[in-house]
């Protein structure tokens, strides 16, 4: 029987590699992974477009609405987004340099970081229902149209950025698992690459977030 000579890939700096399986392959992997990215900035990028259309046609009503938002909230959790994303960066560098304690221990602040924040948010929207202020309520149809969408939108865009604060949380839970395997180590990481990435576009879509609903309120 004819043995297969094995499949090899070059790296860049022209070292010979044989194919295991493609699903090692580093570069295919962060491309898929762009891609994936890619669709969701579209996703996020249509609703900012449509805020921003519906804010220069109602400007004065978009204002009152945001000052009746709770700043302080909002700049707590911004900060705690921002201390999350440095310590997920953190513990992808010290993967790299093999000291796997303290990686773990980085990503289990970030867990932690990211449980703040989800806590932080449902007290905020906890006082807003309170006040009866939530999608279709009575006092909310009562109010102008203007502050009508930007409540809707704001219960929108900042829901569904907290679906993938908890999405991250479970990546990052399926990270910690992946490394006590050995199937993510200083030399094959890809994987928590990926999610470093993914827990940056959260902070980031929070980053403009912040502005256009919480600090709008402040130029009224």
């Amino acid at each position: 029987m004819e043995t297969k000579s094995p499949e090899l890939i070059y790296d860049k700096d022209g070292k010979a590699h044989e194919i295991v399986d493609f699903n090692n392959d580093y570069t295919a992997s962060k491309l898929g992974f762009w891609l994936f990215l890619f669709t969701e900035l579209m996703l996020f990028g249509a609703m900012f477009l449509v805020f921003a259309f519906f804010f220069y046609k109602m400007p004065q009503e978009f204002v009152i609405a945001s000052k009746s938002l709770n700043i302080y909230l909002g700049a707590i959790n911004t900060f705690v987004l921002l201390l999350s994303t440095y310590y997920m960066g953190i513990a992808f560098i010290y993967l790299k340099d093999n000291n796997i304690l303290k990686a773990k221990k980085h990503i289990l602040f970030t867990i932690a970081l990211a449980f703040l924040f989800l806590l932080i948010k449902y007290i905020e929207w906890s006082i807003e229902i309170n006040h009866g202020i939530y999608p279709d309520s009575s006092l909310l149809n009562e109010k102008a149209n203007g502050e009508i969408l930007f409540f809707g939108l704001y219960f929108t865009m900042t829901g569904f950025h907290g679906i993938h604060i908890i999405a991250g949380i479970l990546l990052m839970i399926w990270v910690l698992f992946l490394i006590k395997t050995k199937k993510i180590t200083s030399t094959k990481y890809v994987i928590l690459e990926n999610v470093s990435l993914y827990w940056d576009l959260v902070h980031l879509v929070w980053v403009f977030l912040f502005p256009l609903f919480y600090i709008i309120g402040l130029g009224g």
